[in-house]
């Protein structure tokens, strides 16, 4: 089952942290809401921004980097810290536990997971899903950011027939 929660159309930067920010303000208000954000889109979407601005409500003095290198950013806060993961280059199983991944599902935090297509296998089964993607060839800054709440678990595009 999915539930929509929104479907926004940003042309800047700032809007799509608007809208990381407005999630961050609802599940603080909503704790039912499923603790983990697996983010969806292209190279240079807006993913990062995203979480920039959901971690403004959440940890508001914490400074986002995409954790590209690191893999693992956590931003520190009260009732609940961000741990932000970027699964680019993430190739299997033995990765996520080199970083901890399991450990901070377990933890009292919100995770937002970048490249969640990579790791259909280690999504939990509710989850809120964030798809970014340009919405208008013509204009590159254009973006339509959909969240949905859903129990479904993502499907494994790896996985042989």
């Amino acid at each position: 089952m999915k539930q929509l929660i929104f479907s926004k159309i940003t042309d800047s930067v700032e809007q799509t942290e608007a809208l990381g920010a407005m999630l961050a303000e609802q599940m603080l208000r909503d704790d039912s809401l499923p603790p983990f954000i697996a983010l969806y889109g292209d190279l240079g979407v807006g993913k990062t921004a995203f979480v920039r601005g959901f971690t403004s409500r959440i940890s508001p003095a914490s400074q986002v980097r995409s954790p590209t290198f690191a893999l693992v950013n956590e931003y520190r806060a009260k009732p609940r810290s961000v741990f932000h993961f970027d699964m680019y280059r993430i190739t299997d199983e033995d990765d996520l536990f080199s970083i901890g991944y399991y450990d901070y599902l377990n933890r009292p935090g919100i995770c937002l997971v970048e490249w969640s297509e990579n790791v259909p296998y280690a999504i939990p089964e509710q989850y809120l899903r964030v798809l970014i993607e340009k919405s208008d060839p013509g204009r590159p800054e254009i973006r339509t950011v959909t969240a949905e709440w859903t129990d479904e678990l993502p499907p494994d595009e790896s996985a042989e027939f």
